[in-house]
């Protein structure tokens, strides 16, 4: 029988989640099965329990390490002596980095945490409004401090959130520019909307 490949620097458990957000990505976590993502690792289904609980157990940890990520340096970037518009820019620049660095498990986070279980559903949904309350603070008081515009900080929010998952569309297609300029032109583009 195969055993599940891992390496160095990373556990079985970790290419089991790995290849679980390849495989919720590409056929949707509803679609995809546990024999799927047992071929996915080289392995007998069976053989996956002895590192997971269930198909579900892999769909929480997924949108939870993404969550809890997202909070941890959102937490980090508020207590920094930076201005509201640099810890917006540190913020939006940790995003774009995670869109490109790990796509598959942001993808499932974004768009298959709607299948989590109870309590999973609630506080995965908690989670993600505590983060945009945090975002909107960090605007709100940007706007006191007169660093932005008198703008409403719920759009400016969304706007940058929404800009940085279009990030998704990149993926489909070939380009000719580096990351960086990447990040240095979504970064200009977002904060000049509302930077006075």
């Amino acid at each position: 029988m195969a055993k599940i490949k891992s390496g160095k620097n990373i556990s079985k458990q970790e290419v089991i989640i790995r290849e679980a957000a390849i495989l919720f990505k590409t056929k949707g976590y509803s679609a995809a099965s546990m024999r799927d993502l047992a071929v996915a690792v080289g392995v007998e289904a069976p053989s996956l329990y002895n590192h997971i609980g269930s198909k579900s157990e892999l769909l929480q940890t997924i949108c939870f390490k993404v969550g809890n990520e997202f909070m941890d340096y959102v937490d980090i970037v508020e207590k920094q002596s930076s201005t509201n518009a640099e810890k917006i820019e540190t913020i939006i620049r940790f995003h774009i980095k995670m869109m490109l660095q790990d796509f598959n498990e942001i993808f499932v986070a974004n768009h298959e945490w709607k299948h989590l279980k109870e309590p999973y559903f609630t506080d995965f949904l908690v989670l993600r409004r505590n983060y945009e309350k945090k975002l909107i603070g960090l605007i709100e008081t940007g706007i006191s401090n007169k660093e932005f515009k008198s703008i409403n900080p719920y759009i400016a929010v969304i706007t940058i959130l929404s800009a940085v998952r279009g990030l998704e569309f990149l993926h489909r297609h070939k380009n000719n520019f580096t990351n960086q300029t990447l990040e240095n032109d979504m970064v200009n583009h977002l904060l000049n909307g509302i930077k006075q």
